[in-house]
């Protein structure tokens, strides 16, 4: 049987290189992979980004989102006639007129605004940094604390405007076949607003239920797993 493409996103804060224990299990199990570069800079764009990656890839793909990268995904995917499922880890899956920032704030329990640490940039916009002392704490309190504090060193910033910017027009959700990894201890999106898009979408849930926000790094065999049961149910 011919695998689907899997193609990867990731979000703030984050990078490609954080999907490696993923790609070294959907390998093993003879997905083709890519791991996309997401720009941070406004989810318009990044989502065109995506789209053209994903236009680019004969045959059918999963497309999977971590954090804000499932805002992109969610953009990217509508429309695409080889995107045959959506993965969600730890993510946002917003309806038009939504953005990051209005579905983290739906529910108690996020801590990642005091975390956050601004810088200016020259269009007048700014940058936003997770404060690297509290970087473990807020980000991925289930990983290794040596890597923590390289996630910590490395991790690339989104704009402002990105985490506010309300999507528009009809998102994938609403008709491909979306699955949800849902982190209960995250601390950027409550687990109770992960609930709520994944109940909307009718799609299939997953929970670890001590996952930090970065469940895509600590748990990689979880995540691959659900993403073979999606590309394995939508064939």
């Amino acid at each position: 049987m011919t695998r689907p493409t899997v193609v990867l996103v990731h979000g703030a804060f984050a990078d490609s290189s954080g999907w490696g224990g993923t790609i070294t299990h959907l390998l093993d199990a003879g997905y083709p992979v890519v791991a996309a570069s997401n720009p941070l800079r406004s989810v318009a764009a990044d989502a065109a980004q995506v789209r053209a990656l994903v236009d680019s890839i004969d045959g059918p793909v999963v497309l999977v989102g971590h954090s804000y990268g499932g805002v992109v995904v969610s953009t990217a995917s509508a429309g695409a006639t080889n995107v045959r499922a959506l993965v969600y880890v730890a993510a946002f899956a917003p309806a038009e007129g939504e953005s990051a920032a209005s579905l983290a704030a739906l529910y108690p329990g996020s801590t990642l605004g005091e975390a956050l640490r601004p810088v200016p940039l020259p269009d007048g916009g700014q940058d936003l940094y997770l404060d690297r002392g509290l970087f473990h704490q807020q980000f991925c309190a289930d990983v290794p604390e040596d890597l923590s504090t390289l996630m910590a060193a490395t991790q690339r910033p989104i704009t402002a405007a990105a985490l506010n910017e309300a999507v528009a027009g009809p998102q994938g959700w609403q008709s491909i076949p979306s699955y949800f990894l849902i982190a209960g201890a995250d601390r950027n999106i409550p687990a109770q607003a992960q609930h709520f898009v994944a109940e909307r979408a009718k799609g299939v849930v997953r929970e670890i239920a001590d996952g930090s926000h970065a469940t895509f790094i600590a748990h990689p065999d979880v995540v691959a797993a659900l993403i073979d049961q999606a590309a394995s149910e939508s064939a």
